[in-house]
């Protein structure tokens, strides 16, 4: 496990819309043998010492399974965001830069990573520290099943918001964030100004 600094990584994450910057800082590299080939991939810590790891052609893990847990620093945030893989995590810093640049405000709250939506039941626990908890899950029938177990364990005595209707249309956010990155492209393209953003951005 070292640096992320693959130029062939880097440029994977360009092409799903990832600021490069803010993943080198979030994941490391994973350098690995299989039969005798090398190979190297993105890797995502969990609070297990497990990595979620992915390349172009490749998404697996490194054992154990768990959720990744990301804490601010100074006193306990009262809100967590929760996402199902990375790339939705990567992808919201992503957003909120482009929208804030000069404040994004990344520390206002905690975030949970699921790695997959079958962790819901280890994420549960940690959550009960919070009082609002909002879901950033895939729009298809996990997504919701998994924001139903959240709804279930907490809705009397949390504020549970599924924000999935910001990027309706699309099944994740990493498909939003492309898109919006698409038609951001095809505008300057055509000499098209676009309109600044609205004051407070992709805020939530």
């Amino acid at each position: 496990i070292v640096q992320l600094t693959s130029p062939a990584l880097l440029a994977y994450l360009q092409e799903r819309g990832i600021n490069t910057a803010l993943a080198k800082r979030e994941c490391k590299e994973a350098r690995f043998t299989h039969n005798g080939k090398r190979y190297f991939a993105i890797a995502f810590p969990n609070i297990s010492g497990g990595y979620e790891i992915r390349n172009r052609y490749f998404k697996g893990c490194i054992a154990p399974k768990e959720i990744s847990h990301i804490r601010q620093s100074g006193k306990p945030r009262s809100a967590c965001y929760v996402f199902e893989g990375f790339m939705d995590y990567l992808s919201f810093l992503t957003l909120r830069l482009e929208s804030c640049p000069q404040s994004p405000d990344f520390d206002r709250q905690d975030y949970i990573v699921l790695n997959s939506v079958a962790n819901v039941p280890k994420a549960l626990y940690p959550l009960g520290s919070y009082e609002r908890i909002h879901c950033f899950f895939d729009n298809d029938r996990a997504g919701m099943e998994a924001l139903q177990q959240i709804k279930k364990e907490y809705n009397n005595t949390r504020h549970i918001r599924n924000v999935s209707h910001i990027y309706g249309g699309c099944t994740d956010l990493n498909e939003y964030l492309q898109k919006q990155a698409a038609a951001k492209k095809q505008a300057q393209s055509i000499k098209v100004k676009t309109p600044p953003n609205k004051p407070g951005g992709f805020r939530l």
